[in-house]
C-alpha cells in the first residue's frame, strides 16, 4: 500500500486550496457497503449546492474505511448550509452502516501495508512494543485542503502532532 497510490486516487482538476473533510470509520466496510457508499457519495457530490449554485465536489472511500469529501471553492464558495449538507450525508452513512465516523481519538496508521486503527491512549504502548515505529505512516486527518492532503496527510508518526502529544505525557 504505497502512499503515492493512495494520493493518486484524489481527483485531478481540483485546485490545491480545495477544502477537504476526512471521516474515518471505526471498522472496514464490506465490498457491498463500499459500492453503496461510493454511489451515495457520487449522488451527493453531483447535487452539492451552495445557495443554489453547484459546488464542484468529489467524494470517495479510501483504504476501505476513510471517506474523503473535497469541494473546489475556486468557483463556488462552500457556505455553512452546504457544509451542513455534507455532514448530513456522513451522519446518514454512519446510521445506515452502524459505524462511528466522528471519533477523533481513533487514529489511523498504515501498518504492514494495511490500514489499522489505534486509540490515541494506546499509541505510546504500541510504539514501545514495536507494533508501530516512529516511521509508521499516520493519517493526519487534520489537513484542510487538497494541497495539504497531497503532502501532509500520510506522514511518518514522528512528524505528527501525535508524537508531540506522546512526548508531553511521557
Amino acid at each position: 500500500m504505497e502512499p503515492n497510490n493512495i494520493i493518486q486516487q484524489l481527483p485531478a482538476g481540483f485546485a490545491p486550496e480545495s477544502r477537504v473533510w476526512i471521516y474515518q470509520s471505526n471498522r472496514p466496510f464490506s465490498e457491498q457497503e463500499t459500492l453503496e457508499i461510493e454511489e451515495q457519495l457520487h449522488q451527493f457530490t453531483s447535487q452539492w449546492n451552495a445557495h443554489g449554485t453547484p459546488v464542484k465536489g468529489w467524494g470517495k472511500l479510501l483504504l476501505g474505511q476513510v471517506i474523503v469529501l473535497i469541494a473546489d471553492e475556486s468557483e463556488t464558495h462552500v457556505s455553512g448550509c452546504s457544509t451542513d449538507s455534507s455532514v448530513r450525508i456522513i451522519k446518514s452513512i454512519e446510521r445506515q452502516y452502524e459505524v462511528n465516523l466522528f471519533d477523533r481519538l481513533l487514529l489511523g496508521f498504515i501498518v504492514k501495508d494495511s490500514f489499522q486503527l489505534l486509540p490515541l491512549q494506546q499509541v505510546a504502548y504500541a510504539l514501545e512494543k514495536g507494533y508501530i515505529t516512529k516511521d509508521t505512516l499516520y493519517l493526519n486527518n487534520t489537513v484542510l485542503t487538497k494541497g495539504e492532503m497531497e503532502t501532509k496527510w500520510l506522514i511518518p508518526l514522528k512528524d505528527s502532532w501525535v508524537m508531540q502529544r506522546i512526548r508531553q505525557t511521557a
